[in-house]
């Protein structure tokens, strides 16, 4: 029988110390709003640019995102963002022949707004200063639309 009482403070989830980190330079409620539209046009545009490059690339790329994901020990959100990997790649195929200038046009314009949120802010994108926050910011949208929901993930 084990008789070890649970620690009274676990230690914190990596993913949940990433988030906070990446919350301390999203707090302006403008730049916040831009993000949870343009953090998604961006992702499509990479997974779709990808893909205009040859499909294999766009599955190796998500491969490794998804290996990124669940090394942060958060199943819940390793399994929504599977999810938000399926609807994508639908998108993609949606896109059919115009799936290039598309995803383009997306990239662009999801990064002018992504810096235009930042000069609300007043603070530099979290990814200039650890590249891995790139993938952080999705995370970010989804537990942010959890949270409005009232769910924690």
């Amino acid at each position: 029988m084990n008789t070890q009482a649970a620690p009274l403070n676990p230690e914190p989830r990596k993913v949940d110390s990433l988030l906070a980190h990446y919350g301390e330079s999203h707090r302006h409620p403008v730049n916040e709003r831009i993000h949870l539209i343009a953090i998604p046009a961006i992702m499509i545009s990479i997974l779709g640019m990808l893909w205009a490059l040859h499909p294999w690339v766009a599955y190796a790329f998500v491969a490794a995102s998804l290996v990124y994901y669940a090394r942060l020990q958060a199943p819940a959100l390793l399994a929504i963002m599977a999810a938000w990997t399926v609807l994508m790649f639908g998108l993609v195929q949606i896109m059919g022949e115009r799936l290039l200038p598309i995803s383009v046009g997306l990239f662009v314009v999801g990064w002018i707004l992504q810096f235009i949120g930042h000069h609300f802010e007043g603070r530099k994108p979290s990814f200039l200063e650890d590249i891995q926050y790139l993938w952080v910011g999705p995370l970010f949208v989804v537990v942010t639309l959890l949270g409005r929901a009232g769910i924690r993930a």
